[in-house]
């Protein structure tokens, strides 16, 4: 008779963010709790009043973006280069569409083509990964990485449009010694060092890398 496994060595599935997948989650890479909060981010970005759009209203020192005009005799910037980076080839839109390209190469699709200017490429590409996020948060091995990439892309917008200071990175130590970087928000991090994945609560339970220095 085959030999009845160890259920004391059984080790339940969990999603990137640290939580049990349920009953029926299992297969999943993630729960369905992170697939709607990364559709609820998704769409914080697109159309003429998303967060997108928003970073062209506060290109300009001092307009519209809770920034002070000072009365420093030096001349300002003509832009800000921090929504312009978020704005401009290389920022939001590169970062969405590269993650758009690897899916399509793991599903074996032709490569997708971008049309019109940055607006609606950014349009494009997140009605594209919202219609196939079911897919990702159910088989792509790098659906937590997504979905912390995208998080951390839309409180880098909201930031540059409210004038808000960014948060404060730490950095923890890993059992294995590797240093990672997290902020309070971080919703969970994999070790680069070990691959342990951490959810929210235990990424921030970690050492400072100070402390275990000293």
């Amino acid at each position: 008779m085959p030999e009845t496994p160890d259920l004391a060595d059984y080790e339940w599935p969990t999603c990137p963010c640290g939580r049990q997948l349920r009953n029926d989650e299992l297969g999943r890479v993630a729960c369905r709790l992170c697939q709607d909060r990364a559709d609820t981010v998704l769409r914080q970005l697109p159309g003429p009043k998303g967060l997108y759009a928003g970073l062209a209203r506060v290109l300009v020192p001092g307009v519209g973006s809770g920034v002070r005009v000072t009365g420093s005799r030096t001349a300002p910037l003509p832009l800000r280069l921090e929504p312009l980076s978020l704005q401009a080839r290389g920022g939001v839109v590169t970062v969405l569409q590269t993650w758009l390209v690897d899916w399509h190469e793991l599903l074996e699709w032709r490569h997708p083509r971008w049309r019109g200017g940055l607006q609606q490429q950014l349009d494009d590409v997140v009605h594209a990964l919202r219609v196939n996020l079911e897919w990702a948060a159910s088989s792509h091995p790098a659906f937590g990485e997504f979905t912390h990439e995208v998080s951390s892309l839309v409180r880098q917008c909201e930031r540059q449009i409210s004038g808000e200071r960014p948060e404060r990175t730490v950095s923890v130590a890993c059992e294995c010694g590797t240093i990672l970087r997290v902020t309070v928000s971080t919703p969970g991090a994999r070790c680069r060092g070990c691959n342990t994945q951490y959810g929210r609560g235990e990424v921030l339970e970690l050492p400072l890398a100070e402390r275990v220095a000293a």
